[in-house]
């Protein structure tokens, strides 16, 4: 391992402290390189057992048990968090091409793999969080009225919900992505941003961030700055909500729409505007012969719990579920009613 230059030691270094990260749990090196290869780095379990001795040495992992294998400890996440922002920048579209990878949803069967959003939310909150999402879900500002829940350590997908905590998946428009890969449709994910609504209808992008140079999900980065006005937008019409610009090359339309009135049938739309070849869509100019599509972002439920004061700790764009363990939104909204009403879980 002498040949290495030190920056290449350190990349590899952060990339095993995200998949730990990501992880939640103990994992050793037979798991670590597989979660590696799905990050597109391939390193041998043993280049990888000399790495994890860095790590141990410098305080970013433990070893738990030789049989279970290391966890990240705290000043591990702190060197994550102050990572080169060389290898930051560029790491929101790098997740948007692993889920899309990873998504492989049939609509025609109802089966696969489908991406979501995960966001913590306290326990005690929940209920009153998800009531404050209900008409978003209800106006459809959102990807799907499925969700993914799980209690305090529990899983969603590989994240654990942490302690007191519960944990809610909403669906990515991601899905659109994943689905018209499979359908062998290419398509350029642009950036995400705040779109203006006037009566119902998205006339155009007031606030935008590019995917490909920023290291977080623009949504994560709009709520965060309480810069959306979702409640609004469902109750009245106006507003400004989160959504995302793609662009498809204009040959592919007949199977894009395809897909997207294939996923919307299984309970998957969020699609706001989609353009006709080479047009502008929203404001927004769409390259030569390619089409402009607007989909809902994802998150917009969340953002309206983050408005009406139920903040939430969020990960966006982080994980797979497969579509069986998805319910829809009132159904967990009764089961969590129920439980306050008798002080018991169900």
């Amino acid at each position: 391992m002498s040949f290495e230059s030190p920056k290449e030691i350190e990349r590899k270094i952060l990339a095993i402290l995200k998949v730990l990260s990501n992880l939640q749990k103990p994992a050793g090196s037979v798991i670590i390189a597989k979660e590696l290869k799905i990050m597109g780095v391939d390193l041998s379990e043993r280049a990888i057992r000399y790495h994890l001795k860095l790590t141990d040495e410098r305080g970013f992992t433990r070893l738990v048990t030789e049989r279970d294998g290391r966890v990240i400890t705290d000043k591990g996440r702190r060197e994550i968090e102050r990572a080169m922002v060389n290898d930051k920048v560029g790491f929101a579209i790098s997740r948007i091409e692993r889920l899309s990878f990873l998504s492989n949803f049939d609509f025609e069967k109802r089966a696969g793999n489908v991406p979501v959003n995960i966001s913590f939310f306290p326990e005690e909150k929940f209920l009153a969080a998800l009531k404050a999402m209900e008409e978003i879900f209800e106006k459809g500002y959102c990807v799907s009225t499925l969700v993914a829940f799980a209690r305090g350590g529990q899983f969603i997908g590989n994240l654990l919900v942490p302690s007191g905590m519960m944990g809610l998946g909403t669906i990515c428009s991601i899905i659109t992505n994943g689905a018209l890969l499979k359908a062998g449709v290419p398509m350029d994910s642009r950036f995400g941003g705040i779109m203006q609504m006037v009566n119902e209808r998205p006339i155009r992008f007031t606030e935008i961030i590019h995917y490909n140079g920023s290291s977080l999900d623009p949504s994560e980065i709009f709520i965060k700055a309480g810069m959306t006005t979702v409640t609004a937008a469902a109750t009245t019409g106006n507003g400004e909500i989160l959504a995302n610009f793609r662009e498809i090359p204009a040959i592919c339309q007949p199977v894009a729409v395809k897909v997207i009135e294939g996923l919307k049938q299984a309970g998957f739309s969020g699609v706001l505007s989609f353009g006709d070849t080479s047009a502008p869509v929203c404001e927004i100019a769409v390259d030569l012969n390619k089409i402009g599509i607007v989909l809902v972002g994802g998150l917009n439920p969340v953002a309206a719990a983050a408005e009406q004061g139920f903040p939430s700790i969020i990960h966006s764009m982080s994980t797979v579920v497969d579509y069986n363990v998805l319910v829809s939104y009132k159904e967990v909204m009764k089961r969590f009613d129920l439980r306050e009403r008798l002080s018991v879980y169900d």
